[in-house]
């Protein structure tokens, strides 16, 4: 296949074309047979399980258990927190029939689970000694997607849901932030190299049930946002229609604070739009499921001495923790190869002929970088572990210059207007639904957070000039 046929339509000429066309040609995704679902690709599917593994760790050293409940959940468990069941009416699966027969209460296919966790929240919490509850689940959920894209908007994707109970709004919020920061953000920036903005969603943005929502918000490479994490503060509106109470020291019975957190597959489509290019992903060395990947490059009775030098070179890079892999696919040549993982984003190629194998060298190329270095081979595995945390924290550094850089600070309507074609804006704003709708009219950009580190601020709303609401400036952006 030659180099034509892999390449991706220009970011700049359409970065929608782009990413959809990368998801496929760098083999992250198939299309399901029904329409809005994915197939993770093994490629892609290891993405996932680097990133899964982090925050599963975060997740438990925070003090969290894992569990698992059922996928089928009864209409009626819905239906019992009213605000929940609205904001999902019309994304939810509904199961009718089963067994040959129509069920007595309709099943919903679980598009968040915590209505069924509160219903056994409720059965296993009775004293404050029971408090707080840590759960949290891996699973797959389903909320139906009209306008489908891979990763970031499918029909069924992957996620975990932490569900949390407390004594008291104090530790409830204390669990809220600590979610947010420990555990997302911190992933966010020191994994998938994305430098998150952390806030509070406004009124209009919250989660349906919620009383209060926070939210990380990366930049992806054509100025919209993606939120890439959600934590919500639910209050007692869970514990109160579940019945989620406990005896107090004092002996007096309480409603439970509840707090819910998730995090989704939808991470992948971030990681890809916040650092890839023309030539395909750049992947984190921290996400990619082959930091190194070696190209022998032989003729003849040389070529199974290369082969085998790079097979032991990738032993000697595995062995201090470094993901390394051979191509030796013998039908395919050192170009295609070459032009093949840069379009997989692998962070560092190594080329090794009989030459540079005779000299006791590699030749090094970087991702982003068109030059080529010669690598010691004795020297290697110090060198690449060097590269790949340099080139970690270059990601990171890169993608925080181009979001400031795409960011504009206004009071002015027509630069509020310019700043969110092409990024962010940040003003002030009255907090009404009804102005945020007329922004989101006349601009396609929502309020994507009030920044917890934002500095206070008060004035006219960038749109209907009424006094702000929040005491500091909202980031407004189109987002996906």
């Amino acid at each position: 296949m030659a180099r034509d046929e892999r390449g991706v339509t220009p970011q700049s000429e359409d970065f929608s074309a782009w990413y959809n066309e990368l998801v496929f040609k760098a083999e992250l995704v198939d299309r399901g047979p029904v329409k809005g679902t994915m197939v993770i690709r093994p490629y892609g599917y290891r993405l996932w399980e680097l990133l899964q593994a982090d925050l599963d760790r975060r997740i438990k050293e925070t003090g969290h258990q894992n569990a698992y409940f059922p996928l089928l959940i009864p209409q009626s468990y819905l239906q019992r927190e009213a605000e929940h069941v609205e904001g999902f009416a019309p994304e939810l699966a509904v199961v009718t029939h089963a067994g040959g027969k129509e069920l007595e209460e309709p099943l919903i296919v679980r598009p968040t689970s915590e209505t069924v966790i509160g219903e056994f929240m409720a059965k296993w919490i009775s004293s404050h000694r029971d408090l707080p509850m840590l759960l949290n689940q891996w699973a797959n959920v389903v909320r139906w997607e009209l306008r489908p894209r891979m990763f970031l908007r499918t029909t069924e994707f992957l996620w975990q849901e932490g569900h949390t109970a407390h004594a008291d709004e104090a530790d409830a919020m204390r669990e809220t932030m600590l979610a947010l920061d420990t555990i997302y953000a911190r992933a966010a920036r020191e994994v998938a190299a994305m430098p998150v903005i952390e806030g509070e969603k406004t009124p209009g943005e919250r989660f349906a049930g919620a009383v209060r929502t926070f939210t990380i918000e990366g930049m992806m490479r054509d100025g919209r946002a993606l939120q890439a994490g959600t934590s919500h503060y639910m209050g007692t509106n869970f514990a109160r229609a579940f019945g989620i109470q406990y005896t107090g020291e004092d002996g007096h019975l309480s409603h439970a604070h509840t707090v819910s957190w998730g995090m989704s597959t939808r991470m992948i489509g971030g990681v890809i739009m916040t650092h890839g290019d023309d030539k395909g992903l750049v992947l984190p060395p921290r996400l990619a499921p082959y930091q190194v990947v070696i190209v022998p490059i032989g003729r003849g009775g040389q070529s199974g001495e290369v082969i085998a030098a790079a097979a032991a070179l990738a032993r000697r890079l595995a062995g201090a923790g470094i993901r390394a892999h051979v191509d030796d696919r013998p039908h395919l040549s050192p170009g295609f190869k070459f032009n093949d993982w840069e379009l997989r984003g692998v962070p560092v190629r190594l080329e090794l002929g009989p030459r540079d194998l005779a000299a006791g060298s590699a030749v090094m190329v970087r991702r982003l970088g068109e030059a080529k270095e010669s690598v010691s081979l004795d020297g290697a595995t110090a060198r690449l572990a060097a590269e790949l945390e340099a080139f970690q924290g270059f990601l990171l550094g890169r993608a925080a210059a181009f979001r400031d850089s795409h960011t504009v600070t206004t009071d002015d309507w027509d630069d509020f207007a310019k700043a969110v074609a092409t990024g962010w804006a940040r003003a002030l704003h009255c907090g009404t639904p009804e102005c945020e709708e007329e922004i989101k009219a006349a601009t396609a950009a929502t309020a994507r957070c009030i920044p917890l580190d934002g500095e206070p601020e008060s004035g006219p709303c960038i749109r209907c000039g009424l006094p702000s609401a929040y005491g500091k400036r909202v980031i407004f952006g189109r987002a996906y």
